[in-house]
């Protein structure tokens, strides 16, 4: 299986993008995943990223690449990518669950402490999350942030939420 075949990444493609930092670089942070691996004339990640983490350089064309050293977490990337294609992974508790911030396009938003359905690239239901915190700014283009806590083995499986309602 394959983005050729099904129109999604399989986890095994997101680990060998560019955009996605290395098992060790995650461990232990914050960090945005680009699951970008389309050559598309596309850009806004690299210029929303102060840090410079995000490079895509010439030609406009490349795919995304991170440098996770740099990059300090903090999202503007997610809400700026036009193609969603951007999470934040947060691997810094100690109790067996990840921290995934989400762009979320979908309404009704869910509400701070709700469980939700955690689905994989392929829309299938995975688990289940707890709803830690719900954004919304001017900033993020209308594009929502809905942060979750999920299971630490499903910190790159899980990529969408689903409401319970």
């Amino acid at each position: 299986m394959s983005i050729l075949e099904d129109g999604y990444f399989t986890l095994e493609e997101v680990l060998a993008l560019p955009g996605c930092p290395s098992p060790e670089a995650m461990r232990g942070r914050r960090v945005a995943v680009v699951e970008c691996g389309h050559e598309l004339p596309c850009n806004p990640c690299e210029t929303a990223c102060k840090a410079g983490a995000l490079t895509v350089g010439t030609p406009i064309t490349n795919v995304p690449k991170i440098d996770a050293a740099c990059c300090d977490g903090c999202g503007i990337c997610m809400v700026d990518c036009p193609g969603l294609a951007i999470f934040i992974l947060d691997l810094t508790r100690d109790d067996g669950r990840a921290e995934l911030w989400l762009p979320h396009e979908f309404l009704p938003l869910p509400e701070m402490g709700e469980a939700v359905l955690l689905c994989d690239r392929a829309g299938s239901v995975v688990g289940e999350g707890q709803v830690t915190k719900v954004r919304q700014a001017k900033r993020f283009d209308r594009t929502a942030v809905v942060q979750v806590l999920v299971p630490e083995e499903l910190a790159m499986t899980a990529r969408a939420i689903a409401l319970r309602r």
